[in-house]
């Protein structure tokens, strides 16, 4: 039997020396990388996927789940929310504070260690295999590693190696596969976060509402999730302001009249965000998530774009493991790109503008949200996943050209000084 037969039911092969080849190794057991490994076992397809860390594990995020995350999940998954929002309090560094609230549902919010595990589990149910405690060094796509043009190595720490059709990187900002692959970034923004413990009462007032606070630098914010006994509260802005971003945590907590209360978890990252020309893919090796830089660039919400993208890297990395050459691999691949580009990209880019036009006006953000109803209703319609940032520019003719005066504002003030 050759290395290009099965060499079981189940769809796994075997390289010339007998090691197992799987159709599909993934990358990194988060959002992104469960999704994936849920599409390529569903396809029924041998799967492998690699975590470096013991599951459950933290992950620094607000969780909020909004409606297109919600959409992306598999058939009967049963979200494990900790509260649910009817009710969103914006203010612009504390002050001008004011609250709207909805009848419906706006989004839910879930603690990412038991959202990740349950998404994990989905993927092991399907088929897919996991493995933890595993950490790749790299992956290779010629070489003595690789038995075949077919195949990729995906190198462990401590020099074992994995064999694969194609593999999927979804290991977080800092990826290797994403070093592999080439992606490049257009945006990197520091997120702080606090995990705070309080009392029942202190919970009972935050509860089925958050708020978002505008930050003091340009395009900073900050957030408060209440998720039962616990709030989350974190700031996020342009990295490279450390020091600045640090200082916006601790006001805002104390603000908040929360000082008093230690945290459970302090813990901060960085969120990346892919540059338009970043490739998605070399050879039979495709990234999603924020391996990938996916993520909606004013809001740095990431979940959505980290279950959508890796839906789409499973099911096209099944078809790159059926590719029988470079040709269609690299035909297959192509079109991973422009599905993830004809959606997520499309949203990606109005997010850009949205984020240099909050970063020139946040007081026009916060005056649109609390007091112009058709400003308030695309919100809604956003988290709940009723409309997209995409839709609302194709459909509102007149939002799109709002964005571009304000950005174009500077400008135009220089010429008419001129």
């Amino acid at each position: 039997m050759s290395s290009e037969n099965s060499s079981a039911d189940d769809g796994r092969r075997t390289a010339d020396d007998g090691q197992q080849v799987w159709d599909v190794v993934v990358v990194g057991a988060g959002p992104a990388g469960a999704s994936a490994a849920y599409a390529a076992a569903v396809a029924g397809r041998s799967v492998l996927l690699l975590e470096k860390a013991e599951l459950p594990r933290y992950k620094t995020c607000g969780g909020g789940i909004i409606g297109p995350s919600r959409d992306a999940l598999p058939p009967g998954f049963e979200l494990p929310f900790r509260d649910r929002v009817h009710a969103v309090t914006f203010s612009m560094d504390g002050k001008f504070a004011r609250t709207r609230r909805s009848r419906h549902m706006l989004f839910g919010l879930i603690n990412r260690p038991e959202f990740d595990q349950q998404l994990v589990e989905f993927a092991q149910k399907a088929g897919a295999e996991l493995r933890t405690g595993a950490t790749v060094s790299r992956v290779e796509q010629h070489g003595s590693a690789v038995p075949d043009r077919r195949t990729v190595a995906v190198v462990l720490q401590g020099g074992e190696t994995v064999l694969a059709r194609a593999v999927v990187g979804a290991d977080g900002s800092a990826s290797r596969i994403g070093a592999h692959v080439g992606v490049k970034l257009d945006q990197v923004d520091l997120g702080l976060e606090a995990e705070i413990p309080v009392p029942e009462t202190v919970a009972e007032d935050w509860q089925g509402r958050v708020l978002i606070d505008w930050g003091p630098m340009p395009g900073s914010y900050g957030w408060v999730f209440p998720k039962g006994d616990t709030l989350t509260v974190g700031v996020i802005s342009a990295r490279g302001e450390g020091a600045a971003t640090k200082r916006y945590l601790e006001d805002f907590i104390a603000r908040l009249g929360l000082a008093g209360f230690e945290p459970a978890i302090s813990s901060g990252h960085l969120t990346r965000c892919r540059a338009d020309d970043s490739p998605l893919s070399r050879g039979r090796v495709l990234v999603c998530g924020d391996a990938a830089g996916l993520l909606e660039p004013w809001t740095r919400e990431g979940i959505s774009f980290a279950l959508r993208s890796g839906r789409l890297a499973g099911e096209w990395a099944v078809r790159i493991a059926e590719a029988h050459d470079a040709v269609d691999a690299r035909r297959q691949a192509l079109n991973y790109a422009f599905a993830i580009k004809a959606g997520l990209g499309v949203e990606m880019s109005v997010g850009k503008r949205l984020l240099a036009a909050f970063e020139r006006r946040p007081g026009m953000f916060h005056a649109g949200l609390t007091g112009f109803r058709p400003v308030w209703k695309a919100f809604t319609g956003i988290t709940r996943g009723s409309t997209t940032l995409g839709e609302i520019i194709r459909s509102r003719p007149m939002v799109g050209r709002a964005l571009t005066a304000i950005d174009r504002g500077p400008q135009a003030a220089e010429g008419e000084q001129q």
